[in-house]
């Protein structure tokens, strides 16, 4: 296997994490920031919805991103 496929397999398994995370609110949250993958769902959604502050190691600028992000239905 060349070093592309790799990189294109490993990019769509992120891709597919990051949108199939278990909660549905969270896959729609997180359809576009692949990058937080090591937190738990919980978490996660506590930090959106305000319930607790987001940890130091964890307030990165893809999360602040996230923060502001506005899903409209």
């Amino acid at each position: 296997m060349s070093a592309d496929s790799e990189l294109e397999t490993r990019r769509k398994r992120l891709l597919y994490r990051s949108v199939y995370r278990g909660n549905k609110e969270n896959d729609i949250l997180l359809g576009q920031f692949a990058r937080i993958l090591g937190a738990g769902d919980n978490d996660i959604y506590d930090w959106v919805s305000g319930k607790v502050e987001v940890p130091p190691e964890q307030d990165t600028p893809v999360l602040r991103r996230l923060l502001a992000f506005k899903v409209t239905f």
